[in-house]
């Protein structure tokens, strides 16, 4: 069982965590706002390359498509602005020129000395006086500022280093932890997607140690390069934490909550900086044009990568800054712009820091993304204990049950027809288009009972229909199952049971729903319960792994649940729903995955590197930075990979039951499933009216986004209620449907409201 279980991964020398390691929250240091942070960005010429285009017919007549590189992007420009302690913070530092890359560096560089010069011992600020109100709240409070737990006699006073300000009451040992960091972050918005590129090949020219969090060869997570004194410059891309375009993040602001934009600019002009600028990109591709002395024609602020011209509005707030800050050339201008982007990303992120410390109490400036952050925060908040698999066989059986969520096209046409429709034919059935979702699903699945520790191999001999959805204890189970034939018909919308099997005339292995008999398949016992319950028949159990659970992901669940109730804009739902979302991530990480990608800057230890029997390949990109790709010689498997299966399989129970216990039950031969996507479902419903009937089966559904009043009389009912299905069109009509494949289909839809 173990070979053909390990045979179907790549050869590497796996390592387990040592019996009874587990993992908890312990990253106490991550609740203390990171004293200096920066924030920056650079603006480029793009310089013509002249090429040929490729054909855009093959011989045979067909259209092919093809990349051509038409434009070298040249950093003209960097502004970055530190944010720091009061009394340590400066104006943003600006600069214009083609050696703008390498200056950037070299101001990074000087500016981490005298950090560090900072950060050094003999500079800690003594504490200032306490107030009687502290003195008091020192005196009475029973637990540590920073650890949260029973505080006694064992209590000092925790204060700032740098401004001397009283922070709270802490025991000793955490006291002593509790350390500012060696690292300054450096967030750059879409920095592994572009800014990456511009500069990183200067530090090549320092030989600084640079280590990666690696995608592939040339596009990172992040990316951390030791300096001067052992303090380390860490670059982020602020996208992973917030993936919007900096304009809509920046609508998602107050006035009020545009601190750092409006300490350098103020008044009646300070509106027009309050949004993204608009640049004339591809206009500007020699250095000619920043001697410019007027603003470019409305045509050439035409974006030729995405084939758009801007909008008559945009080119008159382009117009209104020239004229309002007095522009006298598109240096000043591209300076301007250039300046307002790390001020609004500055804004927009220091807001961002203040919303987590609010929450969670930890600065997102200590992690690389928004799942590492919600990983953190879900273990601080649950305070949950999770004990980690260390018998490789229970390692592989629960990787072989990780199965993503179905996506499948069922039918590929679809017309709807009823009283709603502008052009009802009464002459003919009513039917409806019915798009439903399922309210944070995987969120709901996060907050039913979960394994968190205490496996085992069981006894095959067990009963799972006798096992209950609230017991203490709950299985993995490997086993046979039996479609019978008489089910085929009823179920060949959405059959049961799906698994990762190669499709005819494919190569690649995706998630299919069959109608097969399944062989070594393994399952949570609550689908199997689900399984068995519809109609198929359990013909042998191979193995049983046991284990302790519990609702322990429940508290975090709910917490970043309620904040999206209560979020004032779109930006913090967004963030609130992928908090939930980023940690169903973690828990199903695959360490396999991993690549590990070196940038090298001295020639000894490059070669040293390309000698090594795990030496895979190799990427040069100056004379003095190259990255050096190994295969992993050795893996350590320590992430709790059962929580992740557990919730994809038991995501799939709400899907199932909803599908077969109440629409197919009420509906029978008249209901076909068209459409499946994860967690939302498209119907095609043969019923007098469906609105009606959803009236007496309302506290399945979430109503609240019905115009209110509706013309179908629903009430508002589950605003947000995990679980619950939410029609995804609000009311509007669905005509028609076509489906393709997966993720390829379209809809028309009617607005009669």
């Amino acid at each position: 069982k173990h070979r053909e279980d390990c045979n179907t991964h790549d050869a590497v020398k796996l390592e387990l965590p040592e019996p009874g390691t587990v993992i908890r929250f312990k990253d106490f240091n991550c609740s203390m706002r990171v004293p200096f942070v920066y924030y920056a960005d650079f603006e480029c010429c793009l310089a013509p390359i002249s090429t040929c285009q490729p054909c855009k017919v093959d011989c045979n007549g067909n259209h092919q498509s093809f990349t051509i590189k038409y434009q070298k992007h040249n950093a003209i420009s960097f502004c970055m602005y530190g944010v720091s302690e009061d009394g340590f913070s400066k104006p943003p530092i600006k600069y214009f020129g083609d050696d703008a890359a390498h200056v950037f560096v070299k101001s990074l560089i000087e500016e981490s000395i005298r950090i560090n010069e900072l950060y050094k011992s003999e500079a800690i600020v003594p504490m200032q006086l306490m107030t009687k109100e502290q003195q008091e709240m020192f005196e009475s409070t029973t637990t540590c500022h920073i650890c949260g737990n029973y505080l006694g006699d064992d209590r000092v006073r925790d204060h700032n280093h740098l401004t001397g300000l009283f922070r709270g009451a802490a025991h000793n040992k955490c006291n002593i932890n509790f350390k500012k960091p060696r690292f300054i972050p450096v967030f750059i918005h879409n920095l592994a997607g572009y800014d990456t590129h511009l500069f990183i090949k200067e530090f090549g020219k320092f030989e600084n140690r640079i280590s990666l969090i690696p995608n592939n060869e040339e596009r990172y997570i992040s990316f951390t390069v030791s300096v001067e004194g052992g303090i380390e410059l860490r670059f982020i891309d602020s996208f992973k934490f917030m993936s919007q375009s900096l304009d809509r993040l920046a609508k998602n602001l107050t006035r009020s909550q545009f601190k750092h934009i409006s300490t350098y600019y103020n008044g009646k002009d300070l509106n027009l900086l309050l949004r993204k600028g608009v640049y004339p990109y591809d206009y500007m591709d020699s250095i000619e044009k920043y001697s410019e002395t007027s603003l470019p024609s409305q045509e050439e602020f035409y974006n030729r990568l995405n084939k758009q011209h801007i909008t008559n509005e945009d080119y008159k707030h382009a117009c209104d800054v020239w004229t309002a800050f007095n522009i006298q050339n598109m240096k000043e201008y591209t300076m301007l712009y250039n300046e307002t982007d790390v001020l609004l990303l500055a804004d927009v992120m220091e807001n961002f820091r203040d919303v987590c410390l609010n929450t969670y109490k930890l600065d997102p400036a200590w992690y690389f993304t928004a799942p590492g952050l919600a990983w953190n925060a879900m273990l601080k908040i649950t305070k949950v204990e999770l004990s980690l698999l260390t018998d490789i066989d229970m390692v592989l059986m629960v990787e072989k049950g990780i199965r993503g969520g179905i996506s499948q096209c069922s039918h590929r046409y679809a017309k709807a027809n009823n009283p709603y429709m502008k052009d009802y034919d009464k002459s003919k059935p009513n039917n409806y288009l019915m798009y439903l979702d399922a309210n944070n699903l995987y969120g709901w699945a996060m907050s039913v009972k979960l394994p968190y520790a205490n496996f085992q191999w069981s006894s095959t001999d067990i009963d799972v229909m006798k096992v209950s959805d609230d017991s203490p204890t709950g299985y993995i189970l490997e086993v046979d199952l039996e479609y019978p034939e008489e089910l085929h018909d009823v179920h060949s919308d959405l059959p049961l049971a799906p698994e990762r099997k190669v499709p005819p005339g494919s190569k690649m292995a995706k998630l299919l729903t069959t109608l097969y008999s399944k062989e070594k398949y393994v399952v949570h016992y609550k689908n199997l319960k689900l399984y068995l319950s519809l109609g198929m028949k359990l013909k042998h159990v191979h193995r049983v792994l046991s284990f302790s659970q519990s609702n322990w992901l429940q508290p975090y669940i709910n917490l970043n649940t309620m904040e999206r109730t209560k979020a004032k804009n779109d930006f913090e739902k967004d963030f609130f729903k992928l908090m939930n979302n980023s940690v169903f991530g973690k828990t199903m990480e695959n360490m396999r995955n991993r690549v590990d990608i070196r940038l090298g800057t001295k020639s000894k230890l490059v070669e040293r590197w390309v000698s090594k029997p795990n030496f895979k390949s190799r990427t040069i990109f100056t004379e003095n930075l190259v990255a050096v790709h190994f295969s992993k010689k050795k893996l350590l498997l320590n992430k709790p990979i059962y929580v992740g299966m557990s919730i994809l399989d038991i995501s799939k129970t709400l899907m199932y039951d909803f599908h077969y216990n109440v629409m197919k039950e009420k509906y029978g031969s008249n209901i076909k499933m068209v459409y499946t996507d994860t967690d939302s479902l498209i119907y095609d419903i043969t019923t007098k009216n469906f609105y009606e009937d959803m009236k007496h089966i309302i506290g399945l559904f979430d109503t609240s986004d019905y115009p209110n009043p509706n013309q179908y009389g629903l009430p508002h009912v589950n605003k947000k209620v995990l679980g619950k299905m939410k029609d995804e069109l609000n009311g509007r009509i669905m005509r028609e449907f076509v489906g393709l494949r997966s993720k390829m289909y379209a809809s028309n839809i009617e607005d009669n409201h």
